[in-house]
């Protein structure tokens, strides 16, 4: 396996204009503040960085699940146009079918109209909740999007790990064509056996079997690349080729854990109910309504005085109390009981989140052990088939040895490969928790 290039840590910063989000928002920009910037943290060659950012935005441009969490923000969002309302006016028009007679002539119809209002800040209690929820509801946006980075650039250092491995494959093949010339000739001068000749064969045929099984599970991962970018399953993906764990890792804040955007949801959650409680409090409180009533009045026959036929127009006003408030009692403890929840919900995400940050700190620990041992291990390994081929030259090599060595490096560079991964999906991981 040839050796990797000392790389770097590259910030990617993947920046939404703050003006163009708002705008389509309506958005304050403190809202803004988490998703802005969202930092992952990439080893590799900087043109390399350079091609996963822009696969990183191409995603989140095309996502379909991003564009669903967008419309379902923007559908909660335009509720609070809904809710900028008041009840219905009401009209109404009545037909004396028997016209009842008054002093100033006999009653023929009579037209109403009718206005409740809510009570002072109720409107606006509605809709700072509504608002609330779909403050809420833009944090599934920010989740959504860091899931999507994650399972890109988890997917991509897939596809480095398989493409390395082939490579691996590809040497170790041609070592064995080169062994299997020296068996070849060993057995023209009877130092070898056609045995020795047979075994090399076999284990080269055993190679290009895993070659070819990992080319087939390449293109598996390439196509869930490729659906992650929302585009054609069988377009090409350029992977860096080299990569290798730096000689130190970066620091890790943990107290940004609690600043994660599914906890955040939470308290956006708990703030909705403080919210719905504030709205619960208004719709208890009287509606007062305004109201007109005309009567049309006949003129009665064949009298005069002043007030004949006059009609009669009575304005009103009505006063609508929740007497029975049994419903909003019941609603603020609901409001309560449901905050109790939430904090527990948190706490319990909070946990789970936890774990997994550690474990990932420990496993990239390990990752990181298992890179020097196998390194170490593939040196005496390559120092043993030194010796081997010298052992040639007196015409005493055992080719059992000979495939021993052979698959004992294969083990270790392989085990090395896994290793290199397995720290950058474990600092992939770190940073989703952490940043």
């Amino acid at each position: 396996m040839s050796s990797f290039n000392q790389v770097k840590y590259v910030n990617i910063s993947i920046i939404f204009k703050k003006q163009k989000w708002s705008g389509m928002f309506n958005l304050p920009a403190s809202s803004f503040q988490f998703l802005l910037t969202f930092i992952i943290l990439i080893a590799a060659t900087s043109t390399v960085s350079q091609n996963l950012n822009d696969y990183i935005e191409t995603s989140i441009k095309n996502s379909p699940e991003i564009q669903k969490f967008e419309l379902q923000y923007k559908r909660a969002f335009e509720k609070v146009n809904e809710a900028n309302t008041i009840p219905n006016t009401e009209f109404g028009v009545g037909y004396f079918v028997s016209e009842p007679e008054t002093r100033t002539g006999a009653q023929r119809f009579k037209v109403s109209v009718k206005q409740m209002l809510p009570w002072f800040g109720n409107i606006t209690a509605r809709e700072n909740y509504i608002a609330s929820l779909a403050d809420a509801t833009y944090e599934d946006i920010v989740i959504a999007k860091r899931k999507l980075m994650a399972s890109l650039s988890q997917s991509y250092y897939n596809l480095y790990a398989n493409k390395a491995k082939q490579e691996v494959l590809i040497d170790n093949i041609q070592l064995l064509e080169t062994y299997e010339t020296l068996a070849l000739t060993s057995l023209e001068v009877g130092k070898a056996s056609a045995v020795d000749v047979l075994r090399l064969q076999m284990r080269q045929n055993e190679l290009e079997q895993l070659k070819q099984v990992l080319i087939q599970q390449y293109l598996a991962e390439q196509t869930n690349f490729n659906k992650l970018l929302n585009r054609d399953k069988d377009l090409q993906v350029a992977v860096v080729r080299e990569l290798t764990i730096p000689s130190e890792d970066f620091e890790i804040n943990t107290k940004n854990l609690a600043l994660h955007p599914e906890l955040l949801k939470y308290d956006k959650l708990y703030q909705s109910v403080t919210q719905s409680e504030l709205l619960n409090q208004k719709e208890s409180s009287p509606m007062i309504g305004f109201g007109l009533d005309y009567i049309n009045v006949a003129q009665r026959p064949n009298m005069d005085f002043s007030d004949n036929g006059k009609d009669i127009v009575m304005p009103m006003v009505s006063l609508s109390i929740p007497i029975f408030n049994n419903k909003y009692k019941s609603q603020t403890k609901q409001n309560k009981l449901q905050q109790e929840e939430i904090e527990a919900q948190k706490q319990e995400r909070f946990n789970t989140l936890e774990t997994r940050l550690y474990k990932a700190i420990n496993d990239r620990i390990s990752a990181r052990i298992s890179y020097k041992i196998q390194t170490k291990n593939l040196k005496q390994a390559e120092n043993a088939e030194e010796i081997l081929l010298k052992s040639y030259e007196t015409g005493t090599i055992d080719f059992n040895d000979v495939l021993d060595i052979q698959e004992l490096q294969l083990k270790f560079q392989m085990n090395q490969i896994e290793a290199v991964k397995s720290y950058y999906v474990q600092t992939l991981r770190i940073n989703y928790l952490t940043n």
